[in-house]
């Protein structure tokens, strides 16, 4: 299996004014990132995912596939509510000639081991030898999906996880027990990437990365370089980022803050999210340019 590498953001999805999927500047930012990063993860957290119809996240998903370059590995978060549909956009991912498939668990309930061990497994079954990660973010999805029934699902056929969990024990812990030539383990932020490096984990999905690209880059190749003092200044100034974004009351507002602030796109978040205001903006534009990052 050929694993995730480098720098795969977790794409944020621009919508209008009226809450309509603004395909104008989806097709703008894969334009501006494809060249720029490794990979796309698409229509997870920062993706709103949750918050459009399949159909709209099948749109994305197509429309992505299509500008993207042919360089630019495409990992389509596909977790629902339920079984069925979670396949479904598997299906989909899979049949339009996407290169992965990820999912967290699904939310709103907590389900057991058993639950969710049925629940992988019938995705797994059904995409057969397509690359499919479990998308572990105990915050979001509600609960945390145990290392025995990680164990269970690799021999089933899991091809890896992206881990979201932000405890590098845990991180540790995946790497020690699961990674093989056939299991990938990839960082779901951006906050811990060296540490992570140093653990094995070869690729990291920076939500600051859908307007800071360039600088994630660096602090991946100056890992792989063995430029770790180099590599962790970029990582305390990235750290230094993720706080600043959090003037916009989440980083996922703050990336369509900060994209509209870089000239990137001008877009809107999901209702029931509220688009940062002129104040907001304001602080944050101050506040990286303070850090001469802008």
């Amino acid at each position: 299996m050929e694993k995730l590498k480098g720098v795969v953001p977790p794409m944020i999805t621009p919508f209008d004014e009226n809450g309509k999927l603004d395909e104008k500047n989806l097709t703008k930012l894969v334009e501006y990132l494809s060249p720029r990063v490794d990979g796309l993860f698409i229509c997870g957290s920062y993706g709103s995912g949750p918050l459009m119809s399949l159909e709209e996240r099948k749109r994305v998903t197509e429309i992505v596939k299509k500008v993207a370059e042919p360089t630019t590995k495409i990992v389509v978060h596909t977790g629902t509510t339920t079984t069925k549909d979670t396949i479904e956009l598997s299906v989909h991912a899979k049949n339009i000639g996407c290169d992965a498939a990820s999912a967290v668990g699904p939310y709103y309930y907590k389900y057991s081991d058993l639950d969710l061990i049925k629940y992988y497994e019938s995705i797994i079954k059904e995409l057969k030898d397509f690359p499919f990660y479990v998308y572990h973010n105990p915050q979001f999805q509600g609960y945390q999906t145990s290392l025995k029934a990680m164990r269970t699902l690799k021999d089933i056929g899991l091809s890896g996880i992206k881990d979201a969990t932000f405890d590098m024990l845990q991180h540790a812990t995946y790497h020690r027990e699961l990674v093989d030539e056939n299991f990938d383990v990839s960082l779901g932020t951006e906050a811990l990437w060296v540490s992570a490096y140093a653990l094995g984990c070869m690729a990291f999905i920076p939500g600051i990365g859908n307007v800071f690209p360039e600088l994630c880059h660096d602090m991946w190749q100056q890992s792989v370089d063995g430029e770790i003092e180099t590599s962790l200044k970029t990582q305390f100034l990235i750290n230094k980022i993720r706080e600043i974004m959090y003037l916009a009351r989440s980083t996922q507002l703050a990336v369509y803050a900060i994209a509209e602030i870089k000239g990137i796109i001008t877009a809107y978040p999901r209702a029931p999210f509220i688009k940062a205001s002129a104040e907001e903006k304001g602080k944050i534009k101050k506040a990286l340019i303070d850090l001469g990052v802008l």
